[in-house]
C-alpha cells in the first residue's frame, strides 16, 4: 500500500488544480453551462493532467539530489528512495506517452506539444536561469488558457490571457521567495535559480506583479467590449475578492513566510478558500442568474 501511495504521490494529482484554466475560458465567456462545450473542456484537462504529471516526475527524477537538502521536498517518493528511478523514467514515459496519445485527436494538440517542449527543458535546463525559470511557469498557465479556448471555440479576452501571465509570475516569484528564505535559514541552496535572485529584488517584484493584477483584472470588468459581449456593467465588483485574494497572498509571502507552494496555499488556507468560492458565487451571479 505504501508503494502504491508513493507512486500516487510521485504524479501530484493535487497539482491539476492548475489544469482548471482550461475550464476559465469556457466560465468567463458565460459558457460554462453547455455540455456540448464543457465535456471537450473536461477532457482536456485529463489529457493536460496526464501529461503533466509525467513532466513532475521527470522534475522530481532530475531533482532528487537537490530535493534531498530541501526541508519538505526531501520526503518526496524518489528523494527518499521509496521509488527506484528506473520505475520513475518508466512512469514518466508512460504518463507523457498517454497524454501526447489522447491529446493528438483534439484541437490544440500543437499547444500541448510546446508545453511538453518547453516543461522538457526547463527540467533540464531552464529551471537554473533566473526569470526565464518563471516565465516557463507562466507560459504554461496561458497555454492552459488557449487550449481552452481552441477546445470550445470560446473568444478568450487577451486581459484575461495577460492578467494570467501576470498573476502566474507573482505566484512563481513568490516561490522563489520561500527558495531564499530556506537558505537564510539552513545555508542550503535548494534551487540553482535562486543564485540569480536576492530579497529586495523579489519584494518589489512580488509588489509590483499583485498590483499589477489587479488593475488588469478591473481593466478587463470595465473594458466596453467585455461590457457588450458579456451583457453586464457589474462585473467589476468582483475586483474587491481580487485586491483580497492578492493582499492574503502577500500576507502568506511577507507575513506567514509559507508561499513555497501555491497549491498547497489553495488547499489549505480558508480564508483563500473562502474568497474565491465568494468571487466564483459572485461573477457566476451577475454573468449567468442576473
Amino acid at each position: 500500500m505504501s508503494r502504491l501511495l508513493a507512486f500516487f504521490r510521485l504524479a501530484r494529482p493535487h497539482q491539476h488544480i492548475k489544469n482548471v484554466f482550461i475550464i476559465l475560458p469556457l466560465f468567463f465567456a458565460g459558457g460554462i453551462k453547455d455540455p456540448q462545450l464543457l465535456i471537450p473542456c473536461l477532457v482536456a484537462f485529463v489529457t493536460f493532467s496526464l501529461t503533466a504529471s509525467g513532466i513532475y516526475v521527470l522534475n522530481d527524477l532530475l531533482d532528487a539530489q537537490e530535493d534531498r537538502l530541501h526541508p519538505e521536498k526531501q520526503t518526496r517518493p524518489i528523494a527518499s528512495r521509496l521509488i527506484k528511478e528506473s520505475e520513475a523514467k518508466l512512469m514518466s514515459f508512460v504518463l507523457i506517452f498517454l497524454g501526447l496519445t489522447l491529446g493528438c485527436v483534439q484541437p490544440g494538440f500543437s499547444l500541448l506539444l510546446l508545453y511538453v517542449f518547453l516543461n522538457v527543458l526547463y527540467s533540464f535546463k531552464l529551471k537554473e536561469i533566473a526569470l526565464l525559470d518563471v516565465t516557463v511557469i507562466a507560459v504554461g498557465f496561458v497555454i492552459r488558457l488557449l487550449v481552452g479556448s481552441m477546445v470550445t471555440e470560446v473568444y478568450l479576452s487577451h486581459w484575461i490571457v495577460v492578467m494570467t501571465f501576470l498573476l502566474a509570475l507573482f505566484l512563481a516569484l513568490a516561490k522563489r521567495r520561500d527558495d531564499l528564505m530556506i537558505h537564510a535559514r539552513t545555508g542550503h541552496t535548494v534551487r540553482i535559480a535562486a543564485k540569480g535572485y536576492n530579497l529586495e529584488m523579489l519584494n518589489s517584484a512580488i509588489t509590483l506583479l499583485g498590483a499589477s493584477v489587479i488593475m488588469v483584472y478591473l481593466q478587463y470588468t470595465t473594458d466596453p467590449e467585455v461590457i457588450s459581449r458579456l451583457h453586464t456593467e457589474h462585473l467589476y465588483v468582483t475586483t474587491i475578492f481580487v485586491i483580497l485574494g492578492i493582499l492574503r497572498y502577500l500576507q502568506i509571502t511577507f507575513v506567514a513566510e509559507k508561499s513555497g507552494s501555491p497549491t498547497q496555499v489553495l488547499l489549505r488556507d480558508r480564508f483563500t478558500q473562502i474568497n474565491l468560492l465568494i468571487w466564483l458565487f459572485t461573477y457566476g451571479w451577475i454573468l449567468y442568474l442576473s
